[in-house]
């Protein structure tokens, strides 16, 4: 399992902001950049307009565990940022999981892994 720190300094986050990628659905929107080293640092954003400081807690969360649950389908070496729309704030776990991953295959996040093609093991007689 590869190892992933948290995006902490403004700067950090100032700098995906500005030299990433973004790609974005209803729920979040999530900023890519290249880090040049061998394990990603994730950052997690939400405004006080999305709400108060539950619903803000509880977001990131969220995203960490979806994040830590299918850390090993990501490509490595990346800053990665999640921002929260005010949609998200009444999104379960199963709404900021779907459109983490619809985001991580969009943006190339995902590792481009072979598919494993499973041999028809049908028996016919």
């Amino acid at each position: 399992m590869q190892k992933t720190e948290s995006l902490k300094k403004t700067a950090d986050f100032q700098l995906v902001y500005k030299t990433g990628k973004s790609y974005a659905d209803k729920n979040i929107v999530v900023y890519l950049r290249e880090n040049q080293t061998d394990m990603n640092r994730l950052g997690i954003s939400v405004s006080k307009k999305v709400g108060n400081s539950i619903v803000r807690h509880r977001f990131a969360r969220l995203v960490r565990e979806v994040y830590r649950l299918h850390e090993n389908i990501f490509n490595s070496g990346l800053d990665i940022v999640v921002v929260a729309r005010s949609r998200a704030k009444d999104a379960s776990y199963f709404d900021i999981e779907k459109s983490f991953l619809y985001l991580a295959e969009k943006s190339h996040l995902r590792k481009n892994d072979e598919v494993q093609d499973e041999e028809n093991t049908d028996i016919t007689d």
